[in-house]
């Protein structure tokens, strides 16, 4: 069956990085466009970026654009999420899906505090 597996989060400083990394595996990865999505404590889902199958498109909500940069390397099956400049509201649930929003991974804690 489908499997994303969400890894890379943690606790990092405001103005930190980190990057998330989406292993797959049951679907043919590369024939998947990607996204993250995110979740905050007590709020709804907010779409934060998306990929195109061969990675030449690439697609930014507003308030991560110029700090975030989403990648991807078929070969690995694997979708990453570069966040640089973190900031405290950005702590959240960084989740990755496919498959029209029907393959979610488990989820990766960003905790952005001083």
């Amino acid at each position: 069956q489908v499997q994303l597996v969400d890894s890379g989060g943690g606790l990092v400083q405001p103005g930190g990085s980190l990057r998330l990394s989406c292993a797959a595996s049951g679907l043919s990865f590369s024939n998947y466009s990607m996204y993250w999505v995110r979740q905050a404590p007590g709020k709804g889902l907010e779409w934060v970026s998306g990929i195109d199958v061969g990675g030449s498109s690439t697609y930014y909500a507003d308030s991560v654009k110029g700090r975030f940069t989403i990648s991807r390397d078929n070969a690995k099956n694997t979708l990453y999420l570069q966040m640089n400049s973190l900031k405290p509201e950005e702590s959240a649930l960084y989740f990755c899906a496919t498959g029209g929003w029907r393959f979610w991974g488990q989820g990766a804690q960003v905790t952005v505090s001083s």
